[in-house]
């Protein structure tokens, strides 16, 4: 079973530093099992402790899984020197657990962004091998026709030689389009479409696999996907 120091496992579940949960723990603020413990190395089990701090419960979850609502303008990484990041969106206590975005949304796309810590389940979603789809809504300047359609069913090669896997382009009624991809290269969608003279005004991603947006959550929001959701990641559209 897992053993963690007590100040560790209380400093990723909340936003007290460590210094600060140590002088706590010593002040018998915190108990685990019923049971006050005043040793901040004392060792606990993260899955199954119960650890109280002024008798609340407090949760230790080692993976965490967010559903973020990408705003424009905003980076998708976990730090920059000059630029906000979409880790920035996250409180604090968040921010503790080391989230990374899975995958990468260009800066003035706007959509589904996965922010998660685990990496096993990162690679599995950004992996053309899962042939996990994800599908985006693009405005160009242009609408697209039947030719680009299977342009791309067959698969684009971009100016540079890159090859790009056979895609879904679907036209709509307004004149925008949905774009479905398997892979995630460099400012992949925008490429695929200006590579057709239909270059993107707007894009933003719709879903990853069987996860849809939440159409409740704002520019900049952020909620936490539940087992179902989680599973429904790598279901085919």
């Amino acid at each position: 079973m897992p053993l963690m120091r007590l100040d560790r496992l209380l400093s990723e579940c909340t936003a007290l530093s460590r210094s600060q949960l140590r002088q706590i723990i010593k002040n018998g603020s915190v108990s685990v099992d019923g049971i006050v413990i005043t040793s901040p190395e004392h060792k606990v089990c993260s899955d199954t402790a119960r650890v109280e701090l002024d008798g609340k419960t407090v949760s230790y979850e080692k993976f965490c899984y967010y559903m973020l609502n990408k705003p424009a303008g905003i980076l998708s990484a976990t730090d920059d020197k000059k630029q906000k990041t979409v880790i920035d969106l996250f409180p604090a206590e968040l921010k503790k657990k080391n989230l990374f975005p899975v995958g990468r949304l260009d800066k003035d796309t706007t959509g589904l962004l996965i922010i998660t810590n685990d990496g096993d389940f990162a690679h599995r979603v950004i992996s053309p091998r899962s042939e996990i789809v994800k599908t985006y809504h693009a405005v160009t300047e242009t609408p697209v026709n039947d030719a680009d359609i299977e342009a791309f069913r067959q698969g684009i090669v971009l100016a540079d030689g890159t090859k790009c896997l056979p895609a879904g382009l679907e036209k709509l009624p307004d004149g925008s389009c949905l774009v479905r991809v398997m892979e995630g290269k460099y400012h992949q969608v925008k490429r695929m479409l200006a590579s057709r003279g239909k270059p993107v005004t707007a894009l933003m991603r719709l879903s990853i696999g069987g996860l849809e947006l939440d159409k409740g959550l704002l520019p900049g929001q952020f909620r936490q996907l539940s087992e179902k959701e989680l599973c429904s990641v790598n279901k085919k559209k």
